[in-house]
């Protein structure tokens, strides 16, 4: 029977890997570059819009988190599930059907008229994000097979997340209104999604076995409820609802590993629980998203405030960070080699305490110029944290496995976001002063990124 089941596979993975088409590197490179860059200017939009959003929509300040909120749970429910479907059963029809999804539900989030309903399409936009995020790195793993090659492709992959991070608040900030951005950001991931489909070579792991239905629905729930609760806990942490929420995400988490340890083919191995450069990477998205997502998601709102700025003018300041970022992501590949990526990481949390503490009281001086060490500081350290994740991420699991390694990592990012959003509206507004309160705020992500820092340096590799 066991022989039997083992040539069964065996053939299945033969007959996957016959239908898998050759890659076309550049192509691929260049198609999930761009449809990574549109998921990151969809997702940073509202951080300069989100005043005008949230007046257009009459979100009072308490629900204003989900306004942001809203596509990160989405992520966070959906990139593991994404990972192990794209890994299975297709990594380009995952990309496309991402693609045409974000493209839709982005135009759709133009015409909201409520925070529910706005806060349901951006979801939707996180949802189809995951997609696209999680089948990225593994249709680059395919078709860069070198591990040279592998290195450059991560590298420029990374790269545009920062790209993407930078050119949203500029395009939001510039077209006349939120939604006339969100209808042309729509239509640039048709046109992604269009071009997509001619380009692109089909990839899978072909483990075979049934899908992983159980564990996707207890996966996706739990973290729905998680993020739920860390939102709405900033109006008080010991209301049933919130209690209700945090219970059922506990349990339903039982469940998964349960059902993990079950499954023929599970959503993901909990073996790779044991390997330290897995905890690593898994570590290195989580306090990316708590420390650096959370604090920068909301500062722009902030400034717009407290100092005044316009949109667009909020934007080209945050683009000193953002494109900073960039660059600097862009040349991580060449520190390989000499630095590891767990060090670049290391080293990108450093940057980041020292920038936030930098920023300490520059709300309250009501001067813009406070901010520009910190930003410069900040863009820096956030280029090695974007330029290092995804290479960590596929170096940390088996090559077949890229895009759930991917999505495991990139799962933890955005949960750590969604609660440092929510952590960072409470702090900045849990006082009568929003620079007092920012102050505290920028301490906590300070903390954040130090024990970030740390975590990626005790979580090695023996003889690393």
């Amino acid at each position: 029977m066991t022989g039997l089941r083992s040539h069964t596979a065996s053939a299945v993975r033969t007959t996957g890997a016959a239908r898998d088409a050759p890659g076309r590197p550049r192509a691929t490179l260049a198609l999930t570059s761009a449809a990574t860059a549109v998921t990151l200017m969809t997702y940073t939009a509202p951080m300069v819009t989100l005043p005008d959003t949230a007046a257009a929509l009459h979100t009072p300040l308490s629900a204003q988190a989900w306004l942001l909120n809203g596509t990160p749970l989405g992520l966070a429910a959906l990139l593991l599930v994404a990972g192990s479907l794209a890994d299975d059963y297709g990594r380009r029809r995952i990309f496309l059907a991402g693609t045409l999804a974000l493209g839709l539900t982005t135009a759709l989030g133009a015409f909201t008229t409520t925070t529910w309903q706005f806060t349901l399409a951006r979801i939707a936009q996180g949802a189809a994000s995951a997609a696209i995020l999680a089948s990225s790195l593994g249709l680059i793993v395919h078709a860069f097979p070198s591990p040279r090659g592998r290195l450059h492709a991560t590298g420029v992959w990374g790269a545009f997340v920062s790209g993407g991070i930078a050119v949203g608040p500029l395009v939001a900030g510039a077209l006349p209104n939120w939604r006339v951005a969100y209808a042309v950001l729509g239509a640039a991931a048709l046109a992604v999604a269009a071009l997509g489909t001619r380009a692109l070579a089909e990839s899978r792991a072909a483990r075979g076995g049934r899908p992983d239905i159980l564990g996707a629905l207890t996966f996706g729930p739990a973290l729905v409820s998680l993020i739920a609760a860390l939102t709405l806990g900033r109006d008080g942490w010991l209301r049933a609802p919130v209690a209700l929420l945090i219970g059922a995400a506990v349990v339903l988490v039982a469940a998964f590993v349960a059902i993990e340890r079950w499954a023929g083919t599970p959503m993901i191995d909990l073996g790779l629980l044991r390997r330290p450069r897995f905890l690593a990477s898994s570590a290195g998205g989580l306090f990316t998203g708590l420390a650096v997502i959370g604090m920068f998601s909301f500062l722009p709102a902030l400034l717009q405030q407290t100092l005044r700025l316009s949109p667009l003018a909020t934007a080209w300041l945050f683009l000193l960070w953002s494109g900073l970022s960039f660059a600097v992501a862009l040349q991580v590949r060449h520190l390989a080699g000499r630095v590891s990526p767990r060090a670049q990481l290391a080293l990108g949390f450093a940057l980041h305490t020292i920038a936030v503490i930098t920023m300490l009281g520059a709300i309250g001086s009501g001067s813009w110029t406070r901010l520009l060490p910190g930003l410069i500081l900040g863009g820096v350290g956030s280029g090695l944290l974007n330029g290092a994740l995804p290479l960590l991420a596929v170096e940390s699991v088996p090559r077949e496995r890229a895009a759930m390694g991917s999505g495991a990592q990139q799962t933890f990012r955005y949960i750590g976001s969604c609660a440092g959003v929510a952590l960072t509206i409470a702090l900045a507004t849990s006082s009568g002063s929003l620079a007092h309160g920012t102050n505290t705020a920028l301490l906590v992500s300070a903390v954040l990124a130090a024990v970030g820092a740390g975590a990626v340096l005790v979580l090695r590799e023996r003889g690393e």
